[in-house]
């Protein structure tokens, strides 16, 4: 028997998407391995109704036992939220995760190529994923899926655990134009500002509506990646946060931790070093985000 491979979407989100209504895409993993419990479910609701308060509809990504989806049904999403057997889904890992009939936490790179799949053209996250900085080979699948999948993505910059200056550059050769919504330097995740201007701000939705419509237009692949910082009052400072995350990386190192395990540990690292702030910072920035993002698919949508 085939594995199912059409992308299962619940009611209400294939009602919007088939009315031309505003629809964001909101990513698992940083459900199911991100963000520790219970402060994963306050993340669902937050990003959830953040979108909705804009007048979009939210649609969480996922792999449900074998099946692509965009909504999770309640007992779905309280069995990703406690981790049942929930494996870590990245773009090369769909196929797998659909043939085994697994149940699969969607990253930046396995969301985006489910937008396309799908039809759903903008997409809410915290940080993409970027240039590792050891070993400064590793890099994220995020960066090539960006490079290929035709998306507005809201996000707060690339994690801080990475290397920030290397994952701008490799972004600019794949191609894919960055712009700070209201900033004019890439935001540090955790942090306002990292130092490493931006070629591109725009201040309106509006205007970042107009600018995927000719990017698009224009035949242009990938996405195009919206970067915002924090509020001020939600941030931490740079320093703080760099010390931190120089310390994880060295602990890494030390135990040997490799691939898919280093982000959550580094992350991990840092919300120990920082007594919890990190936590609360990620928590502001996926509710930012997720509420910049619809109101940018709205735009979209109105100018239809």
């Amino acid at each position: 028997m085939a594995a199912p491979t059409a992308v299962r979407i619940l009611p209400e989100i294939a009602a919007a998407l088939a009315a031309g209504a505003p629809v964001v895409a909101l990513e698992s993993s940083v459900l199911a391995q991100g963000l520790p419990i219970p402060a994963n479910a306050e993340a669902a609701t937050r990003m959830t109704r953040a979108v909705a308060r804009e007048r979009a509809v939210p649609a969480i990504a996922a792999v449900v036992r074998g099946q692509p989806t965009f909504g999770l049904e309640p007992a779905e999403l309280a069995r990703f939220l406690a981790r049942e057997g929930v494996h870590k889904v990245a773009a090369r890992d769909l196929a797998l995760a659909v043939a085994r009939g697994e149940d699969g936490a969607t990253t930046v790179a396995a969301t985006l190529a489910l937008c396309a799949a799908a039809g759903i053209s903008v997409f809410a996250t915290g940080g993409i994923g970027g240039v590792h900085r050891e070993p400064a080979f590793d890099e994220s699948a995020d960066l090539v899926e960006l490079a290929r999948t035709s998306a507005v993505v809201v996000c707060a910059g690339a994690k801080a655990i990475l290397d920030l200056a290397a994952t701008m550059e490799r972004l600019d050769t794949l191609g894919v134009p960055v712009v700070g919504f209201r900033c004019d330097e890439l935001p540090g995740f955790f942090t306002t500002g990292t130092g490493i201007p931006l070629a591109q701000r725009l201040d309106r939705v509006e205007d970042v509506a107009r600018a995927f419509r000719a990017h698009r237009a224009l035949g242009r692949p990938g996405a195009l990646l919206v970067v915002q910082p924090l509020a001020r009052d939600d941030a931490l400072d740079r320093a703080v946060v760099e010390e931190a995350v120089v310390a994880a990386v060295a602990e890494a190192r030390v135990r040997g931790v490799r691939g898919a395990a280093v982000t959550p540990f580094l992350l991990a690292a840092v919300e120990r070093a920082t007594q919890g702030r990190s936590l609360g910072a990620n928590l502001a920035l996926l509710e930012r985000n997720a509420s910049l993002a619809a109101s940018i698919a709205v735009s979209l949508a109105s100018a239809a």
